[in-house]
């Protein structure tokens, strides 16, 4: 569990919101205390002042890889949460991205009420005898600093979890703050429209289930790419631009089960990850 604490006046976070309202991209980090008048680093990052996502858990390496945040939120009042995917096998290749737009004063309320929540203290949560269960990481960054706290089995926790009544509580606390985050309430959603994307890629492997699933040529950067910090041959490659577009619209036409051939004849597994604003590349992704 990683927390940074700081003294947490309601001025340094809205100074925060409206820094980070005109700010440029850039990469995110943990900071210590700094002057609340001078850019942050929710400015460094256009904006980001809360986020919600899993961090681990039983899943593949591309899995974790391409894993998007639960909710992000943005200075400038957009809410970016995953919407409902249809339930087919295989699933869409694209995930259904969401934007919301809310008001600045209820950014402040989401900021305010994820330090309510204990995201910016330090007291125990305990570790239910759980095995293989994500981790919830939630993050608010003001102009003074970034918090960061993990829970460890948010949703799986049950009533013989061994928890005491603090634990269970903050947990609660948590657990409330997450299902405001991804409930957009009365904001009307549109898709979010992605300006860059990456793809992380493994060598295809025939799941046999007896399905039959048509080959598409790769359209996108250079298959393998850069390593992903995991097992070796899952990799990813970023696309901006034109060539986003390109990916876009073929991904569109596949399925998560479709193989990407490449002129040297191999066959790929891709999982596609729209970079939201505050991410720039594949190096973003990783933990």
């Amino acid at each position: 569990m990683t927390i940074m604490r700081a003294a947490r006046p309601a001025i340094a976070i809205t100074l925060a919101l409206g820094l980070a309202a005109c700010a440029e991209r850039g990469g995110t980090g943990t900071g210590g205390p700094g002057d609340p008048s001078e850019p942050s680093q929710a400015a460094a990052t256009e904006g980001l002042v809360l986020r919600a996502e899993e961090t681990g858990g039983f899943v593949t390496p591309s899995m974790l890889a391409g894993r998007l945040p639960r909710a992000s939120v943005y200075a400038d009042g957009r809410v970016i949460t995953e919407g409902p995917v249809p339930a087919i096998y295989p699933g869409p290749a694209l995930p259904n991205l969401q934007v919301a737009q809310i008001g600045r004063e209820a950014v402040q309320e989401l900021v305010d009420r994820a330090l309510a929540a204990g995201v910016d203290e330090t007291s125990d949560l305990g570790t239910p005898p759980i095995a293989d269960a994500p981790s919830s990481r939630f993050t608010v960054v003001t102009a003074e600093d970034t918090y960061v706290r993990e829970v460890y089995a948010l949703w799986e926790t049950t009533e013989e979890a061994g928890l005491t009544a603090g634990q269970a509580a903050a947990r609660e606390a948590l657990a409330d703050l997450l299902g405001a985050l991804t409930d957009p309430g009365a904001a009307a959603t549109t898709p979010f429209a992605t300006q860059s994307l990456a793809a992380i890629a493994a060598p295809w492997v025939d799941p046999g289930d007896a399905l039959v699933q048509p080959e598409l040529a790769w359209p996108g950067p250079a298959l393998p790419g850069e390593p992903t910090g995991g097992p070796p041959d899952v990799t990813c490659v970023t696309a901006t631009g034109v060539e986003a577009q390109a990916l876009l619209q073929a991904a569109g036409a596949a399925n998560a089960a479709t193989p990407w051939t490449t002129p040297d004849g191999a066959r790929w597994s891709v999982t596609f990850r729209p970079l939201l604003p505050d991410e720039t590349g594949c190096a973003d992704l990783t933990d």
